[in-house]
């Protein structure tokens, strides 16, 4: 399986669990000469280039789009269009727009389109996905997920202060995909209204606040940003409440951030008594080692668009709704301009 990396910061990183993971990258790109430097060593059979497009050309089985935040959907279209499969980076699109140019490419093209959402596949959010799935928790009723980062504020300031960079030009709803990519796989929902809140209005676009009215009729609760005390986790944290359970990954350093709590009251259990559990995921293997916590997430949607690209599968995370998670961030930011008041979310579950 040849494939191309577009962007070589993340894209490094993902270009060298491709080759762990047997994948040829056969080519490479990024604007910035130093990044193609750094990635000559890292990546020595891959075609260097600064413009994306000579990927075109490559004969190409697949390409990871990893450059800039708010430019994937464009170039996903392109590679679409000439039959590349497609590994895209969050976020997936930045309009209604361009996600509707999006699905028309997909779904239209001989190849496929997934998106790179690691956090839909990290352990605990399948650990989740498993007790759901098992009837532990009944119906779900409300659905909470954090993705944050606790930095110095200069530090913060640095990172989204730069109107020449993109985390200076995007929305501060706009990162959202990891909180809400999992919401909607957990609950197999979509969503349908979005309200937005900042955090803290003295410092609007550090973190922001959202509540998404699903399908299901569920509510979901999201936070994203830049606020303190997850110095030690994955950044990561899901809580789902269901009609007869909870279950939420553990708010903990080190391993046990993967783990799952599960509670369920006495009138919910045969035996009428109080059942509170850690459930500790297995550990992932690769070639008979075990993989770090942190980097299970990457390899299995790694495996996973192998998995697409060379057997068939389905994608992890097909292109629906990786537009819906990307258009809440949309939603929200026009939520936020509105002074906080609901507003929809456009429907592409294709389901109207």
């Amino acid at each position: 399986m040849r494939i191309g990396i577009i962007g070589l910061r993340m894209g490094l990183h993902l270009g060298e669990w491709c080759r762990r993971l047997g994948m040829d990258v056969a080519a490479a790109c990024d604007r910035d000469p130093t990044a193609l430097a750094a990635a000559a060593d890292a990546l020595p059979a891959a075609a260097l280039t600064t413009d994306w497009r000579d990927l075109l050309g490559q004969g190409l089985d697949g390409v990871v789009l990893a450059n800039d935040f708010d430019a994937h959907a464009p170039l996903a279209v392109e590679f679409l269009a000439r039959g590349v499969h497609v590994l895209s980076e969050s976020a997936a699109c930045t309009s209604a727009q361009e996600a509707k140019d999006l699905v028309e490419a997909a779904e239209q093209s001989s190849a496929t389109y997934s998106f790179a959402e690691n956090y839909v596949v990290h352990p605990h959010v399948r650990l989740l996905h498993e007790t759901i799935r098992a009837g532990h928790l009944g119906r779900i009723s409300l659905i909470e997920a954090d993705y944050l980062h606790a930095m110095a504020p200069e530090t913060v300031a640095a990172l989204i202060g730069d109107p020449g960079h993109w985390r200076g030009r995007i929305a501060p709803t706009a990162y959202c995909t990891h909180t809400l990519s999992p919401v909607l796989a957990l609950t197999e929902a979509w969503p349908v209204e979005v309200t937005a809140f900042h955090a803290d209005d003295a410092d609007p676009r550090a973190a922001v606040v959202m509540a998404v009215r699903l399908s299901t009729g569920a509510l979901a609760i999201t936070r994203h940003g830049f606020l303190q005390g997850e110095p030690d986790s994955h950044w990561s944290w899901v809580s789902v409440r269901g009609t007869r359970a909870l279950a939420e990954s553990v708010r903990a350093g080190g391993d046990r951030a993967w783990s799952v709590r599960v509670r369920r009251e006495p009138w919910a259990s045969p035996d009428a008594a109080v059942h509170d559990a850690e459930l500790v995921p297995p550990r992932l293997l690769v070639g008979g080692a075990e993989i770090e916590r942190k980097a299970e997430g990457t390899v299995r949607l790694l495996q996973g668009f192998r998995a697409t690209v060379e057997d068939g599968a389905a994608p992890l995370v097909p292109v629906r709704p990786a537009v819906a998670a990307s258009l809440v961030g949309v939603a929200g930011a026009e939520s936020l301009a509105a002074g906080s008041r609901p507003v929809a979310v456009p429907d592409f579950s294709g389901q109207g």
